[in-house]
Order: structure tokens, then sequence, then C-alpha cells
């Protein structure tokens, strides 16, 4: 079904509510096995687009660009490409809250394959580090999100098992992982009818870092009743194995609900992946220990001829416990330092990473590619200089330095065909795309907002002005100011005259993030005021005026590129304006006004030729990273409002009753995975404590 679409006024799924989402129909390309869940066809310049990429593809270009504008659905041209041409892809996001709202559209796009999650699993990360000036050791610190391992572990299995695989990352995919080969290698498959001994398989799946535990069977955990053996998979969420043996025979395999103990079917084969990336055969920890011994001879000689006696002691003494651990479990802490060795790279060699596991003719998508390409270029040094401390300080040895995310040559040279998705390309992007393909044109319709020039004198007064009249609209507005202070005083300011406003700064957390972004769209407040914050990737249609202070001050925050950006905010809104506070004509300026113009006149011009009415967006406003809202999703978040009518008419003593229910509920959900829910359960919480005890509640959160 890869025929020509009719583009006349149609829109994406994402920019439909619940309630007036269509059947989505099904689509399938030939010799693909993605199946394309679309409501609605191609629409706006996305045919076009996505032809000229697959022609690309097929020609061999190895480097093409999307320039696609805000609102004009870049993801779902990207979903018909990897649906068109049936291979792999991988799709990088800058950051954790990009990569979740990708992830959450592309398991709309495709319900029935593989689409998978993988960046940093850690909730905190404090490396090891040394500061000489000081003599401070700082041992790694680390909070893993069990979830988010689960996940990645999943991707890796997904990869070598199938070819319907979307992934979505971020820059933690140049980091270190075990090697493919190796991880392939301990891999165990179990075949009903099998001859092999329940101690063998214990002992194996120990090998794999298994755990056992009888009292709580979680991910990773393996349990042994008689001659039953209980297996909960690293990379499954929802469903445990069960073997059943007789004498040293694989009676029978079952798949079973790992929280009620119901056999949900009988298999004939099933395949058990690692507990860890970093799991490597006994053979090669044993290789491994031998050239570890090996380095660690030369290191102590040479600090010995430096005289550097405590830096000698401590690496012998930090080295020889970890090798100790490696011989007897065959796994240490912080056993990625020694990565080179597992490995049997060279020194310098790069170390496998995630890309390592794609297949040769996987698809790579670089989301917002101008900021994207920086990061990737950027992970190396600052890597290189922490660790060069340790190594020189007797904490680690030389090899330690090999356990390091990729040089940006080093991932140059392992990437696949490659599309660019960015509203304005950077030098790198430019210089190296064979093709650029445009998709200027909304499928809503939608042109990009009108941009204004004003007088920075008066500023602040001509600010509040524009967001009473978008207030009383039941708009959102965002402002952007270039220092950190002038944020802070500027959200002090509009909160002292009467004005619901918030400011997003870089030390809330990802997840308060989102939620503060979620309470903007529902309206808890109608301003949201930051600096850097505001550009790439935010979804906010109910946004109709983007306020840039002080546009006139050239530099990184007030280039054409960053101009450009934080004007789009305002384009999914169909009263969209874009107002640039300046007292003079940057040349920054005038190019992102003349980009924006230039686009305006295109997207007015397809829209007259089309007889296209521009509409405006309406999305359902989800948590991102829990994927997709169903109907009774919709109801559930109804009835979560009306819960919150009903606590109010509450006396203080039913109020602390249900707060002790729910707070034990809530702790049920998460024993049992059931995230969803608890997730429910804690917004019920605290709106309950908020009313009961006056807790800051977000109208109070600077």
């Amino acid at each position: 079904m890869a025929g020509h679409y009719s583009n006349k006024g149609l829109s994406t799924m994402a920019d439909l509510p619940v309630a007036e989402f269509p059947k989505a129909t099904v689509v399938t390309f030939p010799d693909s096995p993605f199946k394309l869940h679309q409501p609605f066809p191609p629409a706006g310049d996305q045919p076009v687009a996505i032809d000229q990429l697959c022609e690309g593809i097929d020609d061999g270009l190895f480097f093409q660009t999307l320039l696609g504008v805000t609102g004009s659905g870049k993801t779902y041209t990207m979903a018909n490409v990897i649906a068109r041409k049936g291979r792999p892809a991988i799709v990088f996001a800058p950051n954790k809250t990009l990569a979740a709202q990708l992830y959450s559209e592309f398991r709309e796009f495709f319900p029935k394959n593989a689409v998978e999650y993988f960046v940093s699993y850690y909730d905190y990360y404090q490396p090891e580090a040394y500061v000489p000036q000081r003599d401070l050791f700082i041992e790694k610190d680390s909070s893993i999100n069990e979830h988010i391992e689960q996940m990645r572990l999943s991707c890796t299995k997904s990869l070598m098992e199938r070819r319907d695989v979307v992934i979505v990352a971020t820059v933690s995919a140049i980091y270190g992982i075990g090697n493919p080969n190796e991880y392939h290698q301990m891999i165990l498959t179990l075949r009903q009818k099998d001859r092999v001994s329940q101690r063998d398989i214990i002992a194996r799946l120990i090998q794999m870092q298994y755990t056992r535990n009888e009292v709580d069977f979680g991910r990773g955990t393996f349990r042994v009743r008689g001659d039953t053996l209980d297996i909960f998979p690293a990379e499954n969420a929802d469903l445990a194995v069960r073997l059943d043996l007789f004498d040293d025979e694989l009676e029978s395999i079952q798949l079973f609900d790992p929280l009620t103990g119901r056999v949900k079917q009988k298999i004939p084969r099933f395949t058990v992946y690692p507990g860890s990336h970093y799991v490597t055969p006994r053979s090669t920890v044993l290789r491994a220990i031998e050239t570890i011994k090996l380095e660690l001879r030369d290191r102590l000689e040479f600090f010995r001829k430096e005289n550097k006696l405590i830096e000698e002691q401590r690496l012998e003494q930090r080295t020889r416990f970890d090798l100790e651990m490696m011989a007897e479990i065959g796994f240490t802490k912080g056993i990625e330092n020694y990565s080179r060795h597992l490995s049997g790279a060279m020194p310098g060699e790069p170390p496998p990473t995630l890309v390592d596991y794609l297949p040769k003719d996987a698809l790579m998508f670089m989301d917002e590619s101008h900021v994207l390409v920086g990061q990737l270029s950027a992970m190396y040094n600052g890597d290189r200089s922490r660790k060069t401390n340790l190594v020189d300080y007797g904490f680690r040895l030389p090899s330690a330095l090999d356990n390091r995310p990729l040089k940006f040559e080093e991932f140059e040279g392992k990437m696949r065909q490659t599309i660019f998705v960015s509203a304005t390309p950077a030098e790198y992007e430019k210089s190296h795309a064979d093709q650029v393909v445009e998709q200027v044109v909304r499928p809503t319709g939608l042109v990009d907002p009108l941009v204004i020039v004003r007088p920075a004198l008066s500023q602040v007064d001509d600010l509040m002005s524009e967001i009473t009249d978008r207030v009383a609209k039941n708009e959102r507005v965002l402002v952007t100011t270039l220092t950190k202070r002038m944020s802070e005083q500027l959200t002090e300011y509009l909160s002292d005259h009467g004005i619901k406003v918030r400011y997003l700064h870089s030390d809330i957390e990802t997840v308060e993030r989102v939620e503060l972004l979620r309470d903007l769209r529902i309206g808890t407040f109608d301003v949201l005021v930051g600096i850097n914050l505001l550009r790439e990737g935010l979804d906010l249609p109910e946004v109709s005026l983007v306020a840039i202070l002080d546009a006139d001050k050239e530099g990184f925050l007030r280039s054409d590129r960053s101009l450009i950006q934080t004007i789009g905010r305002a384009a999914r809104n169909l009263n969209g304006v874009a107002i640039l506070y300046a007292d003079r004509m940057t040349d920054s300026m005038e190019r992102a006004i003349g980009e924006t113009e230039r686009r305006r006149a295109k997207q007015i011009a397809f829209n007259e030729a089309n007889g296209i009415v521009p509409r405006g967006v309406k999305k359902i406003i989800k948590d991102m990273i829990d994927g997709v809202y169903s109907e009774k999703d919709a109801k559930e978040v109804r009835e979560v409002a009306q819960e919150a009518a009903k606590y109010e008419s509450m006396s203080e003593k039913q109020i602390s009753k249900e707060i002790k229910r729910l707070e034990k509920a809530m702790l049920d959900h998460a024993k049992n995975l059931e995230f969803e829910k608890a997730a429910q359960v804690r917004d019920q919480l605290h709106l309950l404590k908020q009313q009961l005890f006056g807790a800051p509640g977000a109208d109070n959160i600077a």
C-alpha cells in the first residue's frame, strides 16, 4: 500500500483528542515486517518528504536532512519511512524528555512491533572522581532505575531476535556496554525434552548475574521448588518462565504471571538473556584476569620508578580486590573499568556500544540534530578529564581510560544511513547532507507565528498587557530571558501583579519538568518563564504567545537558530504570535525573521491552493513515558477530576483515613509493577495532602 495520498486538510493522530480518534488503518508495505497504524494518510508536505527520503535511501545517500518545522509531523514522517523500508531503526534524541515523547509516539504508530527505549538507567549518578587540590576521592554512587534497566535489556534482546525494531535512544547509546558477541554467547536457550540438570541451569543463571531469591521473586531472580525452577527474565516486566524437570529431562516450559502465579501458556522453547550487558563467559573473565595482572605489574613498576609509593599501594590494594571478586563470582563493582580486557580490545580502541548491536542495514535518525551532533562531540572530553586524574593518582589502571563514550570520529565510522531531523540544521548537517528535504507545510494548515518586534525599553509593561489578553482567552504564554536572575525577578514581579506564573530552571528533575509542562497545559498556571529550556521538542498547543526579552543581545541564546526554535513554540496555536523585544535589528534577528516569513509565505500559498482552513491543534495531556491514551484512559482522567471534587467535601478525619488507604494502595501497586496505577494514586494523595496540610501545590513552586 505504497500509493499516493490526498493531503486535503488532514492531520496526524497526535493532533486530535481521544474522542476524535478515527479507527486507525493498519498499513503494510511489501517486504516490510512493520505494521504502521495510521488514523490518517500523510498530509501537507509529508507525502513528498516521505517519497524523497525513501528515494534517497534507495539511491544509497548516506546523509540526508529533513528540514521540518514545528508541528509538521516529523515523527509521523520518520515512522512512514521506517515502515516503507522495513529495516531496523534507531532514533536519537538530545534529552530524556524528548526521548520519552518520541517513544510514546512511535508506540502509537507501531503497537504490534518492537519499539524500545534506551536511555541512561541512573536516577542518580555520581561517578568516581579525585580532586587533587583537596586530596578528595569521591566514591561512585548511583541509583539505578530498574524499569529503565529492564527496557535497555529488552532493547538488545529485540535487536538479536527480530527485524521490526525501532529504538529511541539518547547519547547513552555511545557509552560502552558489553561486547555483543560475548553477550550472545551467554544466552541460555532451553527446549522441551532437553537433557539438562537443574544444577547446571542454576550455575548458568548465576554466571548470567541472576540471583536466587525464594522470598522476593523479582526481575533478574530465580527460585527453586523441588523439581520446579522459576526464572524472572531480566528484560521482561510482565511474565516469568517455569521449568518442570524430571531427573535430567526438561519436561515442560510455561509462561506465568509472577504476581498471581497463573499459567499463561505452554511453550516449546525459551531463551533466557543475561541479567546485565557486562556479563561475560567464564573463560573470558579468566583470560581478562591474566591481562589485568600484567598491566598492574607494569603500572606498579612505573609508580616505583617515579617514587609514588602511595599511588602504588593504593592501586595494588584496589585492583587485587577487584581481581579476587572477578575470580570468585565473575563480577565486581566497577567492572566496566576493565572493559578493554574483557573485550580483548587494544589500548585506544573504541568500546562496544549499543551501535554495535545494530544490523549493518539499520537506519539512523538524529532528531533535533543541531543540538545532538554537538552533544555527541562533547561526551568524550568531559569523561577523559575526570578519568585521567583517577589513573594518575593510582585509583584506576590506565585501561580504565578505554571505558568511555565514543569519540565523534569513532561514532561517524559506525553510523548507518542517517537522516538528520531539525527545523534549524547546523553547519555539520549542511556540509554533510547529500539531500535536504523540506517539510514546511503542516497537515493542520497552521502557519508559522506572526513575528513582531517591539522596543526593549518598555518590554515588561508591554508583556504584562499581552499576558492579560492571552489569559482572558484561556491561552498560555512562554517567556525567555537571558539570565537566571532576570527570570527569577520577572517571575516574582509577574506573580506580585496577580499573574499565575512559574519558572523552569536547570535544577528541576526530568520528571518534575514534565509535570510542570503538563500543569501549564491544563491551566494550573498561565505563564512559564525560562532561559534556554523552552526551545527544542516542547509540544505545547495551548501556547499562543512567545515573548523573547532582549532579543538584540547577540550570542548563543539569541542566535538565528535559537530564535527560530523559540519562535516555533507558538506554531501549534491558531493565534500564535512571537514578540521580539529589541532596540535594534541584529543579523541573527534578521535571518530568523526572514526564514520565518519565507515559511509563512509557503504555508499560506499551500493552504490557498488546496482550500485548507487552518485549525488549532488539540492534543490530549498525558504522561509521555506511559505510552498511548485510549478512551478508557481519558475516562480515568475525568474520574480523577471527580475525585478531587469529592475530597473537598470530606472532613479532616475522613481525609486522614483516606490518605492512609491511598498510601497503602500506592505501595501495593508499585510492588506489583503497576506503575501507571501507582502514579494515579500518587496524584490523588497530592490533592488530599494539599487540602489537609496546606502543603505547597504547583501554585507555590518557584
